[in-house]
C-alpha cells in the first residue's frame, strides 16, 4: 500500500471546485424552540418538503418525550443502495442548546435551498441519506429552557431526568478490544470491528434514552456522523478514551511521546474530517481566540484527539467499534445557552462547515460485494491492508470506507466465500472511489460442517472398496458415496484448517 496523504491543508480543503458559495438566507426563524416550537418547525419544513424529508421518531425520552429525527433524501424511509448515511445530532447535554438550533436552521435551509435549485443542496440531497435529530435529551432541555439563557447555570440540564450523562452511558468497547488485543484474541477470537456489547451491559444502569440511541445505530448502516456540544469551540475526535489507568499528568507526559495510545487504526482519516470542520469554521481555528476556559491546547488548529483532552469512553468510541459509523464531536461554542440574538451570526459560523463536513461521507472508497449470481452479500467485511479496522457490508451488499488519498490493497470476506482483493485508489477529488467485488463460493463452510459431524478429527474415507486414510488415523465416516467423490479432493485441505483454527 502506498502510503495515503495523513494530513489535508486547509486552504486546499477551502479550494476545491465543489465547495460552491452559498447566498446567505435571511428568512429563518432566529429563536430557541421549546419542545413544541421544535416539533411544530420540523412539521412546517415537512409539508414545505414533502417529496425529500420524513419525519421520525428513535425512541423516548423518560418522562416519554419522541426523540425526533427529520430525513433528507429523494427516496425517504428508504435506504438505497450505494447511497450513504449521514448524522448530525445534538441535545445529547440538554443545557448545550447551539446544536439544536443549527440543526433546524440547516432543516429549513436545505428545504428552501432545494426548492429553489441549489444545485450543491441538490446533489448532497439526492446522493446521501441525511439524517438529523436536533434533541437526543429533550427532558433536560426543557429544564434548561424554563430558565433560559440569561438564568441557566452551567449544570442545569446537563444529566437525564434519571441523573444519567448520556455522552458517557454508552458501553465502554474499549476496555474489551485493548484487552483482547494483549492478549493476542484480535481477530482470531474477537473482532477488530463490530464489537459485540456485553450481554450484562443493558441489564445495568442505561438511561432509556441510550436504549434508544443505540437500537437507531444498529438499524440503520450509518457512515458518517457528528454530535454538537457547546462550552468549548473545537472538534474532537478518537479515541475518547486514553488506553492507561495514570493521572492526567502523567499521561500528558507520555501522550508527547507516544501519541498513537490515544490513537485509532483510522487516526488519519480522523483528523481529515476533524479540519474539514474546523478549517470551514468562521472562528474555530483563530489563533488569537485561545480556548474558552484555557489556553488553546489545539495549536490554532481547532482540533485534538478526545483522549488528549479528557479520556473518557462515550458515543464517538462506542460508535467506532461497534457500528461502520464514524462520529466526531462538534463543540460550537463557548457559551452553552446562547442568547436568541446571537443565532444569526452562529449560523453564519457554521453553515459551511455543517454542508463541508456532510460532504465528506463522499471520501474514500465504496461498492457493492456480490455472489457470482449477482445477489447482495450482507456483513462481508472489508478490510484495506495496514489498518486494522473493517467494515460490513449492508443488507444489499453495499459498502462504504471512509479513507484518505492514496493507494490501497482491499479484501472483501464472506463466510462460505472465497476471499477476493483488490487495489483500489482514492483521489483528493470529492466523490467515492468505487470498488466492486464478486466472491466465488468456497467448501470451506461444507468442509467445517464435517469436521463438526467427526468431532472436528480427521476423516478416514472409504472408497471403491479401498480405505484412504487422509489423516494417520482410524475413524470412518458415513457419507455418500457421492459426497465421498466430491469430498475426496478437499480433504488435502484438513491440515491446514486445523492449523489456521479457522
Amino acid at each position: 500500500m502506498k502510503h495515503p496523504c495523513n494530513w489535508p491543508s486547509p486552504l486546499a480543503l477551502n479550494s476545491y471546485s465543489w465547495q460552491n458559495e452559498v447566498t446567505s438566507v435571511y428568512d429563518l426563524d432566529f429563536r430557541h424552540h421549546n419542545y413544541k416550537d421544535m416539533r411544530q418547525m420540523m412539521k412546517v419544513i415537512n409539508e414545505e418538503c414533502p417529496s425529500i424529508t420524513r419525519i421520525y421518531n428513535i425512541g423516548k425520552s423518560f418522562r416519554g418525550l419522541k426523540i425526533y429525527a427529520m430525513e433528507f433524501s429523494d427516496n425517504p424511509g428508504e435506504h438505497e443502495t450505494g447511497e450513504p448515511e449521514f448524522r448530525y445530532t445534538a441535545g445529547l447535554h440538554g443545557n448545550e442548546v447551539l446544536g439544536r438550533e443549527m440543526l433546524l436552521l440547516l432543516m429549513q435551509f436545505m428545504c428552501k435551498e432545494y426548492n429553489d435549485g441549489n444545485p450543491r443542496v441538490r446533489r448532497l440531497i439526492e446522493d446521501t441519506r441525511i439524517h438529523l435529530v436536533p434533541s437526543l435529551n429533550p427532558d433536560a432541555y426543557e429544564l434548561a429552557y424554563e430558565m433560559g439563557s440569561e438564568m441557566g447555570n452551567w449544570a442545569l440540564g446537563h444529566w437525564t431526568e434519571e441523573g444519567y450523562d448520556l455522552f458517557i452511558n454508552f458501553p465502554d468497547l474499549n476496555t474489551i478490544l485493548w484487552g483482547a488485543q494483549e492478549r493476542g484474541w484480535v481477530p482470531k477470537l474477537v473482532p477488530n470491528h463490530h464489537i459485540p456489547i456485553p450481554e450484562n451491559f443493558l441489564s445495568e444502569n442505561v438511561a432509556i434514552e441510550i436504549r434508544a440511541i443505540i437500537a437507531w445505530m444498529e438499524k440503520i448502516p450509518f457512515v458518517l456522523g457528528a454530535n454538537i456540544h457547546g462550552g468549548e469551540q473545537m472538534v474532537t475526535y478518537p479515541f475518547d478514551m486514553a488506553h492507561s489507568e495514570e493521572d492526567e499528568e502523567q499521561w500528558h507526559h507520555r501522550q508527547e511521546s507516544v501519541p498513537e495510545l490515544h490513537q485509532t487504526p483510522d487516526d488519519s482519516i480522523f483528523r481529515w474530517l476533524a479540519i474539514a470542520y474546523a478549517s470551514t469554521h468562521q472562528t474555530m481555528t483563530e489563533t488569537h481566540r485561545g480556548m474558552c476556559h484555557t489556553d488553546d491546547f489545539t495549536s490554532g488548529q481547532g482540533i485534538i484527539n478526545g483522549g488528549s483532552w479528557k479520556s473518557t469512553s462515550g458515543m464517538n468510541d462506542f460508535s467506532y467499534l461497534h457500528s461502520n459509523c464514524f462520529e466526531l464531536s462538534l463543540y460550537l461554542g463557548c457559551d452553552k445557552f446562547p442568547h436568541e440574538s446571537e443565532l444569526p451570526q452562529e449560523w453564519e459560523n457554521n453553515r459551511e462547515a455543517l454542508l463541508v463536513f456532510m460532504e465528506q461521507v463522499h471520501r474514500g472508497i465504496k461498492g457493492v460485494v456480490k455472489d457470482q449470481g449477482g445477489n447482495g452479500l450482507a456483513n462481508a467485511s472489508i478490510s484495506v491492508e495496514g489498518i486494522n479496522h473493517d467494515v460490513k457490508t449492508a443488507v444489499n451488499g453495499d459498502y462504504w470506507r471512509l479513507l484518505n488519498p492514496g493507494e490501497y490493497r482491499v479484501t472483501a470476506r464472506a463466510e462460505a466465500f472465497s476471499p477476493a482483493t483488490k487495489i483500489c485508489v482514492v483521489g483528493y477529488e470529492i466523490g467515492a472511489t468505487r470498488c466492486n467485488f464478486v466472491l466465488a463460493k468456497s467448501n470451506w463452510k461444507r468442509i467445517r460442517e464435517i469436521m463438526t459431524l467427526n468431532g472436528n478429527r480427521p476423516i478416514k474415507l472409504s472408497y471403491g472398496g479401498n480405505a484412504k486414510d487422509f489423516s494417520g488415523h482410524a475413524l470412518s465416516t458415513s457419507l455418500s458415496v457421492l459426497e465421498m467423490q466430491h469430498h475426496i479432493i478437499l480433504i488435502a485441505l484438513w491440515h491446514s484448517i486445523a492449523k489456521t483454527g479457522s
